[in-house]
């Protein structure tokens, strides 16, 4: 990410969300502020033609990824939030739109976004010009990681430690050293009993075929031109007994066939998910 500008992959992976809830039929995630949060010009652009957003070959993939990372986080938010859990930390969010959409009462769970502060404003202008409103119970947490850690910008935005928290984290690991993607998950894992994060990460290119190392390829040259290379990438099982090691004591990996037998099972339109990405469950 360029210092002092907005995000240029949280723009692309907000046009995909956007755009699976015109081309994807039955929706896997149904998100109806998915396109108002783009706003009024790009929202106008791609409902008068969704095609726009495929860029690549590779875009329907994208999109069905994007589309089951977030019904997934927000499914295992359901579980969490059945147990307790009353603080939803959102990790990089971007134009993540849960919390305007939050079906639970602000007593029953706050929602704390945290993202760099220029991604923040922007986010902000794009929800005024759509005429949204942050409502009761979501908390910003403007966050430059060069000038304070992760629990000092939640504790001055008011996150309480004693309790437990879950945690999405989509989109951001690839972008990060292996070193402060493993500090950020040992935080997390030495919050209370009952916590958890679900975040996504990409295959370390050994461990691919043919067709996943193409994918994963085109993902590193868009990012690369955006600004944002990829700097990090992991093995399954090397992943989860660090992940155990850090104290989660239930790890789940989920990899394409996985999602696309959750999410995608008996559609006629084609739509999957495939490529170099695996999304990752841990609870403390």
């Amino acid at each position: 990410m360029q210092e002092g500008k907005p995000s240029r992959t949280a723009l692309r992976v907000a046009t995909l969300r956007a755009a699976h809830q015109l081309l994807d039929h039955p929706k896997v995630l149904d998100d109806p502020i998915a396109l108002d949060i783009l706003g009024p010009e790009r929202a106008g652009a791609l409902r008068a033609n969704p095609q726009i957003a495929e860029t690549s070959p590779i875009s329907p993939y994208l999109r069905g990824f994007v589309a089951a990372r977030s019904r997934l986080a927000e499914d295992e938010l359901a579980r969490a939030v059945g147990r307790g859990v009353s603080q939803y930390v959102v990790l990089g969010a971007g134009l993540d739109t849960f919390a305007l959409r939050n079906p639970h009462p602000p007593e029953a769970l706050r929602v704390f976004e945290v993202d760099f502060p220029a991604t923040q404003a922007w986010k902000w202008e794009l929800m005024a010009q759509a005429g949204l409103r942050a409502p009761e119970g979501l908390t910003y947490v403007p966050l430059d990681f060069h000038q304070q850690t992760l629990a000092q910008g939640l504790a001055r935005a008011g996150h309480d430690p004693a309790k437990p928290s879950f945690f999405s984290w989509l989109g951001v690991v690839p972008y990060l050293e292996p070193e402060a993607v493993m500090a950020t998950l040992g935080h997390i894992a030495s919050g209370p009993a009952g916590g958890g994060v679900v975040f996504d990460y990409i295959l370390d290119p050994a461990g691919l075929g043919p067709r996943e190392r193409r994918v994963r390829e085109a993902i590193g040259a868009f990012t690369k031109a955006a600004g944002e290379p990829l700097r990090s990438a992991f093995q399954p099982a090397a992943l989860t007994r660090e992940l155990a090691a850090l104290g989660f004591g239930q790890v789940s990996d989920l990899d394409s066939a996985a999602l696309n037998d959750r999410y995608f099972g008996g559609r006629e339109d084609g739509l999957r998910v495939g490529g170099a990405s695996h999304l990752m469950v841990a609870w403390v």
